[in-house]
């Protein structure tokens, strides 16, 4: 699932000593032992030398910490720790041994700026010079000029990666969707977000009114036996006020999002969903022309906070699931009533480790969504839960949904309606694809816990969106974004 499983170590057992400390209340005065601590020494475990890696160890605390790992802080989620992405090749094009140092020198002459030299036994490259047209790949008749993708700007389907003077890869804050998949494809973990685990244990050390609220996608993530009923007692058990499944933020959405796409499609207008976080990054930062188009109606994430927040006035909200942009929805959106904090995979289990709570074994019986709002986590999902309501509230109409799973079908999509050549009526936009359940922080892979969560699914009852939101107090909240 990972390009490096080494680099997911590093990274949990940072986050396991930052939180250790930060519950003890010494995080101020021994955050300089957790390198030193992770980087005995003498000998080097990954890198040139213990110095180096010990300097990794720092910037990764100062993420786990909520901060810029360097000096300075465009304010962006996703950061780049520059002492690790230093080992990463500068240079995008190489001569391999296939060259034949032959008469003809058809790389040299196609360059036009001067980057290519003949060698003693191949010619060579200069990366300082090099603009990366590929023209003299195209031009060599042996093959022997290979592309080195670096895997952050190869995997980014929006182009926001590019490199500084030194070779850093540097993140666009102003093209940058949060998306996360840049971080898990970077072999030297060069690539992370901030967290939020500091803000979080400190809230739970002072008793505050903090709630849990889990992404849908979190049934069958940790096997068929690890229920949301699991999941509220480990938060309980945390310190946690209580514990809420955004299911149920599925359930509402839906419920407004259907009378958003009846008035749309009556009145000849396309709309696309709002919940993905990346996905409505994509559309203000890229085609902003479009933005009018994204849904008012709040994620569930957002759904579930206003609901916690309007019976607990001094509530702070949690939300724990694999998306990163859902920290970029707090951060850069600032949606009225949204979640105060979220929290990865990675990060809620450092914590659970820090305290020593494990998830256990529990009964399938807290069900608080239907089956509809549970399956948002999956592409076509949120469709599917709109679909329903609008069969459960008797106002169906002949919608046709284009269903973008990923990034590239998004942009494909969006390019379409921008074009105005969409032959859909609605948009369902998923930055990940899979849905929420292939989010960059996941716990399992999809195929992995596909079983589980279809076996925890099938023991939910059949009730209905609307039946379900009746028992909820819809009427002390807005479900709109503004």
């Amino acid at each position: 699932m990972y390009a490096d499983e080494n680099v997911i170590k590093i990274k949990h057992d940072v986050l396991y000593e930052v939180a250790k400390l930060a519950f003890a209340g010494e995080l101020d005065e021994k955050r300089d032992n957790i390198a030193m601590s992770l980087i005995p020494g003498p000998t080097p475990q990954f890198r040139c030398c213990i110095y180096k890696e010990r300097e990794i160890i720092r910037q990764r605390v100062r993420l786990a910490e909520g901060k810029a790992p360097g000096l300075t802080d465009d304010g962006n989620v996703i950061q780049v720790i520059s002492s690790a992405c230093e080992d990463c090749p500068i240079s995008s094009y190489i001569v391999t041994e296939n060259c034949q140092n032959c008469l003809g020198k058809a790389c040299i002459n196609a360059c036009k700026f001067g980057a290519i030299e003949p060698g003693r036994t191949r010619s060579h490259i200069d990366p300082t010079k090099c603009k990366e047209c590929g023209r003299c790949a195209q031009a060599c008749p042996y093959n022997a000029i290979a592309h080195l993708k670096r895997p952050c700007k190869f995997s980014c389907p929006v182009n926001a990666i590019t490199y500084d003077e030194h070779g850093i890869s540097v993140i666009d804050k102003k093209k940058c969707i949060r998306c996360g998949k840049c971080i898990h494809s970077c072999p030297f973990g060069a690539i992370g977000s901030k967290s939020f685990i500091v803000d979080v244990i400190n809230a739970l050390r002072e008793g505050k009114h903090v709630y849990a609220m889990a992404a849908p996608a979190t049934e069958g993530q940790f096997g068929d036996d690890i229920t949301m009923a699991s999941w509220k007692n480990a938060m309980k058990e945390l310190g946690f006020t209580d514990f809420f499944d955004v299911g149920l933020g599925g359930d509402m959405t839906a419920a407004y999002e259907s009378e958003e796409w009846a008035e749309a499609y009556k009145a000849g207008e396309k709309k696309v969903t709002s919940c993905c976080p990346a996905f409505v990054n994509m559309v203000r930062l890229h085609y902003p022309d479009l933005a009018d188009c994204v849904s008012t109606t709040v994620s569930p994430m957002c759904a579930v906070s206003r609901l916690i927040k309007a019976r607990d006035p001094e509530a702070i909200t949690v939300f724990i699931g694999p998306c990163i942009a859902k920290k970029s929805e707090v951060v850069d959106q600032q949606i009225p009533g949204n979640a105060d904090y979220v929290l990865t995979y990675s990060e809620i289990r450092a914590i659970m480790k820090a305290k020593s709570v494990v998830l256990q074994p529990a009964a399938n019986d807290d069900q608080i969504a239907s089956t509809f709002g549970k399956r948002f986590a999956n592409s076509g999902g949120v469709t599917a839960a709109v679909l329903q309501s609008l069969k459960e509230s008797e106002d169906e109409i002949d919608a046709k949904v284009c269903v973008a799973n990923g990034a590239a079908e998004c942009k494909k999509a969006l390019l379409l309606l921008k074009a105005a050549r969409l032959p859909e009526d609605f948009i369902e936009g998923m930055a990940c694809e899979g849905g929420c359940v292939g989010g960059p922080s996941a716990f399992n892979d999809q195929i992995s816990s596909k079983k589980n969560r279809d076996t925890l699914i099938s023991q939910a009852d059949d009730r209905g969106i609307h039946e379900n939101i009746e028992h909820y107090e819809m009427n002390t909240i807005s479900m709109h974004r503004e």
